[in-house]
């Protein structure tokens, strides 16, 4: 399944960044998203971001002061970090590495004290636990981690119902996953909880903040409706986020961001018995 991911997203490289420059949707999800990790992220931290991409989020951050390490499986996509930070003479910010984030363990640098994930990819693995094990090996003590993930309920998408689209209204509940076509190549993905992802974190995390990404406002797929409908878009926009924090827009979206606080089990116990 990784063979297929890589090649996907390696064909995918080739539009990626045009798609979403064109993607008003795209583009407010990942203002949302840059918003949200400002709010907890501290003047040196040193961050490493899972499946980078096109390094949009990497370009940002280094713009911000930061220092990231970025890893992705996709070859595509890494050729086209690598050519951004050559062209904007970044690599004091950024490095970067071919890696999957399911084997953590082959780092060139660590530890961390910021783990992002954006857009969804995290939804390519049938096990995100085994990929969040990892993550007591390389953050820091109080590190916090972001995790941007596609839910199995998306009130867009339950709505469809109305038209007789059961079929995608209810794709996301499928327990196996579905499977995606990107760039013409098929590879299973599967949905995640806000629930499912907490648990599979597990006790030494204690959740900060959870927001919803396209809950009132509709997902990016529908890239249209803002031309076609520019005023109401925005005024979808704008409840979006001003109930973005509250249940179940949170929880119920295109996306959800959840953030948390690595706490490790010892300390914790310190702590009580203080």
């Amino acid at each position: 399944m990784l063979e297929s991911v890589n090649k996907a997203f390696s064909r995918q490289s080739e539009i990626f960044d045009q798609y979403e420059k064109n993607n008003e949707i795209l583009n407010w999800m990942r203002t949302v998203t840059h918003r949200h990790l400002l709010l907890y992220l501290n003047k040196n931290d040193h961050i490493l971001e899972l499946n980078a991409g096109t390094g949009l989020d990497a370009v940002f951050l280094s713009s911000m002061g930061f220092r990231i390490h970025c890893v992705d499986i996709s070859e595509g996509m890494i050729n086209k970090l690598r050519q951004k930070i050559l062209y904007l003479n970044l690599n004091k910010f950024i490095t970067y590495q071919l890696l999957s984030f399911t084997e953590l363990n082959k780092l060139n640098e660590k530890p961390f004290d910021y783990i992002i994930s954006n857009f969804g990819g995290l939804n390519c693995s049938p096990d995100i636990s085994s990929v969040f094990l990892q993550f007591s090996k390389i953050l820091k003590p109080g590190g916090k981690v972001s995790l941007v993930i596609i839910p199995p309920v998306c009130l867009w998408e339950v709505a469809l119902i109305f038209k007789g689209k059961f079929k995608t209204a209810f794709r996301r509940l499928k327990k196996r996953g579905v499977i995606a076509n990107v760039e013409g190549i098929k590879f299973p993905v599967y949905y995640y909880s806000v629930s499912d992802t907490i648990r599979a974190l597990g006790p030494n995390f204690r959740i900060i903040d959870i927001q919803g990404l396209a809950s009132i406002s509709p997902p990016p797929y529908m890239q249209n409706f803002p031309k076609r409908y520019p005023r109401l878009y925005k005024y979808l926009t704008r409840w979006d986020e001003k109930l973005s924090r509250t249940f179940p827009f949170n929880r119920f979206a295109d996306h959800f961001i959840l953030t948390a606080e690595f706490i490790p089990f010892k300390q914790t116990i310190m702590h009580n018995i203080k």
